[in-house]
């Protein structure tokens, strides 16, 4: 496992957007104050947190409106500086973390962290094979609806580790913020890959409208 952080972790709110470990994202950076934050990162840690502003944020957007304890604390798998000072991103998910103390507020915030390991399990356990196949044969059903069921191509290999798989399908997915939350407080593997199927089974019924910007935005 790569080193835990050691200081608090510079916060990147965004409505709409759930990012869980394992998983990659394209971010295009373009506001003063986090710009600042990715050229913190880049000479510190090289970890940021992706955190889901609550409802209400439009209210406070340029202070420090109230984002969901439960996010996930990311590292740069590559950077893009572009000759407008701005940055083009993509960040892979490294833990699930529960936001604690604001250590700092300006010019972005940084928290200390926990960071919330997933329950053990075996790769070579059946059960995970069959939940693994069940998830992916819904997934592949998935796949022509396009953009009414995702926001990104899901992952459908089946040589990634059980929760990879898990965790890509659920950040690719268009289900609400509320239930990607949901799935990202989950500690067990199994128990978020059995909650994920049920829910991307309603999905066939009535695709849920965006949440949130489109992947990318700030």
């Amino acid at each position: 496992m790569a080193n835990l952080p050691k200081r608090p972790v510079p916060v990147f709110p965004l409505p709409g957007v759930v990012m869980f470990p394992h998983a990659a994202m394209p971010l295009h950076i373009f506001e003063l104050r986090y710009r600042t934050m990715v050229r913190d990162a880049l000479s510190g840690e090289r970890l940021i947190a992706l955190a889901t502003l609550k409802p209400g944020w439009q209210d406070d957007y340029q202070g420090s409106p109230a984002f969901h304890e439960i996010g996930c604390v990311a590292t740069f798998e590559s950077v893009e500086w572009l000759p407008n000072d701005c940055y083009d991103l993509r960040l892979r998910g490294m833990w699930r973390a529960r936001f604690l103390r604001v250590a700092r507020e300006f010019p972005y915030r940084a928290c200390d962290v926990e960071v919330l390991p997933s329950s053990p399990y075996d790769e070579d356990d059946p059960l995970a094979g069959m939940e693994r196949a069940a998830l992916l044969e819904t997934t592949r059903r998935l796949l022509p609806l396009g953009a009414e069921a995702w926001t990104q191509p899901p992952l459908t290999t089946t040589d990634a580790s059980f929760e990879t798989v898990v965790n890509n399908i659920a950040q690719s997915s268009r289900l609400s913020t509320e239930a990607r939350l949901e799935l990202l407080s989950i500690d067990s593997v199994f128990d978020r890959a059995r909650r994920l199927h049920e829910l991307l089974k309603t999905i066939t019924a009535t695709p849920p409208p965006p949440s949130g910007p489109a992947l990318g935005q700030n």
